[in-house]
């Protein structure tokens, strides 16, 4: 009987046993064919949508190279010789100068634009000029990339070539600093210009641009040009020995090759014949190979562990008791297996967290291909990326909505952008299954809305201004939120950058009187019906320059409030209102700015233009600046003989008998001078521009007063009604009376 109990204790150990390796060897098997299987082949999914995303992001960056070296070309000075003398006219070297740096000025990654001529010892920036040897002596340093090297290249017939990164010794305001910079030179074997191109970019700030941070985990990227030479490379240790001679180029323009540890995937671009390589770790492109050697390690271990089950059953009978003791905290019965159960839940949570981390990374990448779907530049559908997010909506039509929101209160923090678009996606998935909500910039929200028929949109159009009046009320109290709605469209990629700015033009063409939270795209009205008095703007500088912060108030007001009444749009009234901004902005003293005072005056009330919902807030927003203005506009006292003291003077003193030599002695100098001067700063010679101020306010006294002709004239400096009614007759066009009873309804 003793025997007995103890022979059915070793078949329970072993039947134990074995139950423990089928269920640890069935869910390890689900857990890992289903679950991690499924992450790499995820993560190796997105990491080729990630680099053509990349590579798509360099040839926009060499298409900006190529269009700024063919915009230089194009510029008209072939050579910079004056007509008259044979020198070098310095008016075209400027010109040249302010339209490099327009151009540099909208590429981030973009260094320095170096332009010269063969026949001349002069480089231009787009920050100045200097002779081509001291820009490489005393800017950028190299031991090879000198001013002979350059002059050298040039001489001889060469197309367009992009130089690898090499380290430059940059001078700085007070030392030299160390970077790496790639040098683009433009091509001269078909000759366009007479002028030589080079064009230094800023590695770090061109892999900062491209964005790499979705590609896979220990994954590079190699560029080469049309030579087949490395001009840039994310692998320190980049050896390409071998592997560009078994490459083969498909009729895709794409191709893949295994070696050794690693396998490389070649793009060839269509813009400019370079060639991209993403080199990933070979691992993660053999999935199948490891799911078949974990099948045979676990078969494997099964025999193994039926045979040491035997063994350990007979043999070890006490020892695994205790063992499962230890284990367990009791007895034998299931203790073990809920331990096992624990640690298969808990490896489920882990693979959870992971798909969750995927999701993620999987909404980045399509907010990431929305937004260069709705770049100016041209989307290439041979790229690859259209195939696979040509569904982003299911419906046969979309629309696409622009929501802004402005903070109420500028103190109170702001909630995060993700919280945000959370809020927006659950709003609008209340009535609408089809939706992809992203976050574009500046607080602008973009949501993709699927439809069936092209009726839903009005049917979409009347619920949202329930919806956003109720997220004002709940949700986002803390913010104004209005939005605008796109034209109907096709589902098809291309149409998302049409859409993406008819919703746009509906933020920024909307009537400074909206009242609306939701604006219809469909329903703008065009026009350009602007009100912009000069002469009372000229007005508003000099009140302010003298301290009448009153009358400069009642010029704003009753400029803007003109505009308003015109139902200008919103953007034209942001113009109007920096136009008169940076007018005023001019008297300002140099001195005023010793802390960048104005500085960041310009930077606040930029920001409050930008963000104001209707006119109201602009008007506030530049009376502000205006008094903050007034207090720096007094003009310098030591030097007279500026524009500022000119004009000011003229406008203060116009109904005076302003002679020329009376003038002269106020700004201390001769009539003859001063006359030369006034000529050649105004473009007008005294006489002219005196006649234009008296005759400005007398317009405005012949619309505005019931004076007489004579005492019009009186008023504004003319000795008597004959000399002033030939004046303004002479200038104007007509006689005064007529001019009044012209403007008699006004």
């Amino acid at each position: 009987m003793k025997r007995f109990f103890t022979n059915l204790g070793i078949v329970q150990i072993f039947g134990s046993l074995l139950l423990v390796i089928g269920i640890m060897y069935i869910s390890n098997y689900f857990v890992y064919k289903n679950s991690i299987s499924g992450v790499y082949d995820k993560v190796a999914q997105n990491n080729n949508l990630a680099v053509k995303t990349t590579i798509q992001s360099f040839d926009d960056s060499f298409r900006s190279i190529n269009n700024i070296i063919h915009s230089i070309h194009g510029l008209p000075y072939n050579s910079l010789e004056s007509e008259e003398d044979g020198r070098i006219d310095m008016v075209k070297v400027y010109t040249m100068q302010d339209s490099i740096a327009t151009l540099v000025s909208s590429v981030d990654f973009i260094e320095e634009v170096i332009v010269f001529y063969d026949d001349y010892d002069l480089a231009i920036t787009s920050l100045g000029t200097s002779s081509l040897k001291d820009l490489f002596q005393n800017k950028y340093k190299h031991d090879l990339y000198n001013e002979s090297y350059w002059r050298t290249y040039t001489k001889g017939e060469n197309t367009f070539k992009m130089l690898p990164g090499q380290y430059f010794k940059v001078a700085t305001n007070s030392s030299w600093q160390r970077k790496k910079l790639m040098v683009a030179i433009g091509g001269n074997k078909i000759r366009i210009s007479n002028k030589n191109i080079i064009i230094l970019i800023d590695e770090a700030a061109l892999l900062k641009h491209v964005n790499q941070k979705l590609m896979i985990p220990g994954g590079s990227l190699i560029v080469l040009d049309q030579d087949r030479s490395v001009i840039l490379s994310t692998d320190s240790s980049t050896n390409l020995s071998g592997v560009l001679d078994e490459v083969y180029f498909n009729s895709s323009q794409e191709a893949s090759l295994k070696k050794e540890d690693y396998q490389y995937n070649f793009y060839k671009s269509d813009l400019n014949d370079f060639v991209y390589i993403n080199k990933v770790p070979y691992q993660f492109q053999n999935i199948n190979s490891v799911i078949k050697a974990n099948e045979m390690i676990m078969i494997s271990a099964i025999i193994c562990a039926i045979l040491l089950s035997v063994l350990l059953s007979i043999y070890l009978n006490r020892p695994v008791k205790k063992i499962i003791h230890q284990l367990g905290g009791g007895s034998s019965r299931g203790n073990d297996f809920r331990k096992i159960l624990s640690g298969v839940v808990k490896m489920q949570m882990e693979l959870d967290k992971a798909k969750q981390q995927l999701k993620n990374a999987e909404s980045e990448a399509r907010r990431s291909v929305f937004l260069q779907a709705v770049d100016e530049y041209v989307f290439d559908p041979q790229h690859g990326l259209q195939p696979s997010y040509s569904d982003l909506v299911r419906g046969k039509y979309f629309v696409l909505m622009m929501v802004h929101l402005d903070l109420k209160d500028k103190e109170q923090a702001p909630m995060p952008v993700e919280v945000i678009a959370a809020v927006l996606d659950t709003a609008l998935r209340k009535d609408h299954n089809d939706v992809q909500v992203f976050y574009d910039k500046s607080m602008h929200f973009v949501a993709l809305i699927g439809m069936g028929q092209p009726k839903d949109r009005a049917i979409l159009l009347k619920g949202l201004k329930g919806l956003f009046a109720g997220l004002e009320q709940e949700s986002l109290s803390a913010y104004s939120v209005w939005a605008s709605v796109s034209e109907l469209y096709a589902a098809e990629l291309k149409n998302y950058k049409l859409a993406y700015r008819s919703a746009m033009n509906g933020l920024l063409y909307r009537a400074v009187n909206e009242t609306s939270h939701v604006l219809d795209a469909e329903k703008i009205h065009y026009g350009w019906s602007m009100y912009f008095p000069f002469d009372k703007i000229e007005k508003l500088s000099n009140y302010l320059s003298n301290g009448k912060l009153h009358e400069g108030k009642e010029i704003i007001s009753e400029t803007l409030q003109k505009n308003a009444s015109r139902n200008v749009h919103q953007h034209q009234m942001a113009h109007i209102a920096k136009t008169m901004f940076l007018y005023i902005l001019r008297n300002v003293n140099p001195t005023a700015n010793q802390d960048d005072e104005m500085y960041k005056l310009e930077q606040r009330f930029l920001q409050k233009i930008d963000s104001a919902h209707d006119y109201m807030e602009i008007e506030h927003a530049l009376i502000e600046a205006a008094k903050h203005i007034a207090k720096y506009s007094k003009p310098e006292e030591t030097n007279k003989l500026n524009p500022g003291f000119i004009s000011q003077y003229i406008e203060l003193h116009y109904m005076e008998n302003l002679y020329l030599d009376h003038i002269a002695e106020i700004v201390e100098t001769s009539p003859k001078y001063f006359s030369s001067y006034f000529k050649k700063t105004f473009g007008i010679n005294y006489v002219e521009y005196l006649n234009k101020v008296r005759l400005s306010h007398a317009k405005e006294l012949l619309k505005d007063s019931t004076l007489s002709i004579g005492e019009i004239g009186e008023k504004t400096g003319y000795l008597n009604s004959s000399t002033f009614t030939t004046t303004f007759k002479k200038y104007v066009g007509i006689s005064p009376s007529e001019y009044r009873k012209q403007h008699a309804n006004e």
